[in-house]
């Protein structure tokens, strides 16, 4: 352990760890709580004026009962800030600060300070003197203090802990051995700073609950003692995560937000929001009511349980409908922040074309997504992997990666001549063949002929002669109508060891709305061969399946 006689005033002595990136065993992490307020260990006198606040902050500031009650109360007190700038009353003794980075310049030295009991001193104030001013009553309790307390402090131990301390204690003052030190606070963070001053000295803290917590958050990152947001942040996730406190979290102010030591806690925030809402459909109402911070948080997980990347499309513009009514301001969380939540490539062709026509985006940032979408899908299987794996490809590389669908992607060809016909590819994992067993079914996403939409199902059902499970594969139209479509149709697969499609099944059907047709067997095998580590329909654990279809005359 460094010699705490050292220099104080040497950046490399015992700064907090996340400031320093000194070890673990620095003098930071002892224990000093029997210093804490003693005369006997202290250089310095903390003066602490505790300003009024707004009437409609009072309330809330008297006791919170909820998270959204700390949320509101939080942005009262936003409302009512002064600018937050260094504040020298004139006093040649003091040096006047509301939490502020104190500037090298405004340091004045102060040669005598009258000593002190060891007990923290409070004086109450009236406010009689101020409000005999010129301000409005609204200014007057922003600015009245209401409460003086008093703190022995020791600069080397809270210099260590906080660089916003440390450059204040080394603000061109080395000459004073003593002086005055005055913080200007809000009256509802009297509670949160006497919590972080202690926990300087003995890195604990008493308080346990979510809502005092949050206040010595943000009192830890004000004056920057890194390794006090991290504890916080650490107790915070040990307790029951709500949707409330999730949202809260997210939303906590950009400085808070960008810290390391809170960055676990707003990844359990978005965790959970992402577990918790994962099926959007299920809970459309509640997702619908989210902010923005809450919605991104659900929208970056690949386990969304959505019908179809088209489906996260509708509803991203449903929401931003909803939220936005501004165009500009529409388009601008769209194209800024929420575009980059649609996996594109993933979005059927005539979707895409809506995309391009959609005025809720600018135009060039529609022809940019979509234009990068139509490449990534005309790229080979192997290739879209090697994209989707290489995280340097994109600066959003979930652009990329499939979701687990309830409707499988499918990949169209159309032709028109001679005749109207189109060639459907769809691919399913050995583990979605799996979990079909012992009667399940996926279902691809709709593509389109003649005007008319269809589907492929994949089932795991009995045979004929129901003797034994085996894979089967179904052709269906869409319901829409009493139009009829006479279809000839033939499903094929790759098959080892050529890996070349091999047809499996032809037919033919005149289709009505709703009505399906296949093969309950494709591959004539049982269940167990199709699923054997040796099958020859699963190429680096994929089945691929081709559909073909063509409208008859």
């Amino acid at each position: 352990m460094k010699d705490l006689n050292s220099d104080v005033f040497d950046p490399t002595a015992g700064m907090d760890s996340d400031y320093s990136r000194a070890s673990c065993s620095s003098p930071s992490d002892a224990d000093f709580g029997f210093a804490f307020n003693d005369s006997n260990f202290s250089d310095r006198l903390l003066r602490i004026e505790i300003m009024g606040e707004p009437e409609e902050a009072r309330p809330d500031s008297v006791g919170c009962t909820s998270i959204l009650d700390w949320a509101r109360r939080k942005r009262r007190r936003e409302d009512c800030k002064k600018d937050n700038v260094v504040d020298l009353n004139g006093c040649p003794e003091e040096q006047v600060l509301n939490g502020s980075h104190p500037d090298m310049d405004d340091g004045i030295p102060c040669d005598n300070l009258d000593d002190e009991p060891a007990q923290m001193i409070e004086e109450l104030h009236s406010g009689d003197e101020a409000a005999n001013g010129d301000e409005s009553s609204w200014g007057m309790d922003c600015s009245t203090v209401i409460k003086v307390k008093t703190l022995h402090i020791s600069s080397p131990i809270l210099a260590a802990k906080s660089p916003f301390f440390y450059k204040l204690f080394s603000n061109g003052m080395r000459e004073s051995e003593q002086r005055n030190v005055t913080l200007r606070i809000n009256a509802s963070e009297e509670a949160a700073l006497m919590e972080l001053l202690n926990f300087m000295y003995s890195n604990t803290l008493s308080c346990s609950t979510a809502l005092s917590l949050l206040d010595v958050l943000m009192a830890a990152d004000k004056f920057e003692v890194a390794s006090c947001m991290r504890y916080c942040s650490r107790l915070l996730r040990n307790l029951p995560m709500t949707p409330e406190s999730a949202l809260l979290y997210l939303e906590l102010p950009s400085s808070v937000l960008m810290a390391e030591a809170v960055q676990p806690l707003t990844d359990a925030a978005k965790q959970y929001l992402a577990v918790r809402y994962k099926d959007i459909t299920k809970y459309q109402d509640e997702v619908m009511a989210l902010p923005l911070a809450g919605v991104e948080a659900i929208l970056c997980s690949d386990d969304l349980q959505v019908a179809s990347e088209d489906a996260v499309y509708d509803f991203i513009l449903k929401w931003a409908r909803s939220q936005y009514s501004r165009l500009e301001e529409r388009r601008e969380v769209l194209g800024a922040r929420l575009a980059r939540y649609i996996r594109f490539p993933f979005m059927t062709c005539r979707k895409l074309k809506k995309v391009l026509t959609c005025n809720d985006f600018d135009h060039e940032v529609a022809c940019k997504l979509v234009l990068e979408a139509l490449f990534f899908k005309a790229e080979a299987p192997h290739r879209q992997r090697i994209i989707a794996a290489d995280e340097s490809a994109s600066s959003n590389r979930r652009f990329f990666i499939e979701r687990a669908y309830k409707y499988r992607p499918v990949k169209v060809v159309e032709f028109d001549c001679p005749r109207q016909q189109c060639v459907v590819y769809l691919d399913l994992k050995r583990e979605e063949c799996t979990n079909l067993f012992p009667s399940g079914r996926v279902y691809s996403q709709a593509f389109h002929l003649g005007g008319q939409g269809f589907f492929l199902s994949a089932h795991c059902n009995m045979d004929q002669q129901s003797s034994f499970h085996c894979f089967g594969l179904f052709l269906g139209m869409q319901e829409k109508g009493s139009v009829s479509f006479a279809v000839d149709y033939e499903f094929a697969a790759r098959s080892k060891p050529t890996e070349e499609f091999v047809s499996k099944y032809k037919g033919n059907y005149t289709f009505t709305g709703g009505k399906a047709v296949g093969y309950r067997n494709l591959f004539a095998i049982p269940w167990t061969s199709f699923m054997a580590e040796d099958s020859l329909y699963f190429i680096n654990g994929v089945l691929h399946l081709r559909a073909e279809l063509t409208i008859r005359p």
